[in-house]
């Protein structure tokens, strides 16, 4: 399989050796990834498709034959102790609908869902498409790949929205080891912290309302 691209990266978001080399050279991997990211820690997530692999009995991933696995054997597969995520059963049928999605579409070919992309919008319009992949994940994936993985269509900071801001710490597209992987937490942390005020302070209190 053709490495993600020819810039070779060194990836630091499992922030372990053997899972990090394999995000570094297998597209699908890298893809798997970030569908697996969310409501779980981000090494947790990023070291999910080299668990997947191993368990496989290969040192890749391989779109045809994760589609055509059966959906319960698969389902067992990613929930075997450590579980791949906190959420082993629906993540095997994300995995599954976008390794059928990319089979259908491209080939298997997981790099070719941004080889060619001739722009930054085209590149995102095409991740959007993917199962599992809304705005924000597509922002951040596409932010990942021009930060870390040297795929840096035309217009890419802009399509990637504010993740492609250069050292904005916001995301798994900015990890490039540990001290970055705090400030990105940190910053996650902050914002679920202003979320929460806000809506408290959207939220009436009982006492106040009493006798009004």
């Amino acid at each position: 399989m053709s490495p993600v691209s020819p810039k070779s990266p060194v990836i630091h978001l499992a922030q372990q050796p053997d899972a990090d080399a394999l995000l570094a050279r297998s597209p699908l991997a890298a893809l798997v990834g970030m569908l697996l990211d969310q409501q779980v820690p981000m090494e947790w997530a990023f070291s999910g498709p080299y668990t997947i692999a191993t368990r496989m009995g290969h040192d890749d991933l391989d779109a045809h034959e994760i589609a055509a696995r059966d959906p319960e054997a698969f389902a067992a597969l990613l929930s075997e102790k450590p579980a791949v995520h906190r959420y082993p059963g629906s993540m095997a049928k994300r995995i599954q609908q976008l390794c059928r999605f990319l089979v259908d579409e491209y080939g298997g070919d997981a790099e070719a869902v941004w080889r060619d992309a001739a722009s930054g919008k085209e590149l995102l319009a095409r991740l959007e498409a993917l199962p599992g992949f809304g705005r924000q994940k597509a922002q951040i994936f596409l932010a990942l790949l021009g930060k870390q993985y040297g795929v840096g269509p035309k217009g890419w900071r802009e399509a990637a929205g504010p993740y492609g801001e250069k050292d904005c710490y916001r995301s798994a597209a900015d990890i490039t080891g540990p001290e970055s992987l705090a400030k990105v937490r940190a910053h996650k942390q902050e914002m679920k912290a202003a979320a929460k005020a806000v809506k408290a302070a959207k939220t009436p209190k009982s006492a106040e309302n009493k006798g009004n």
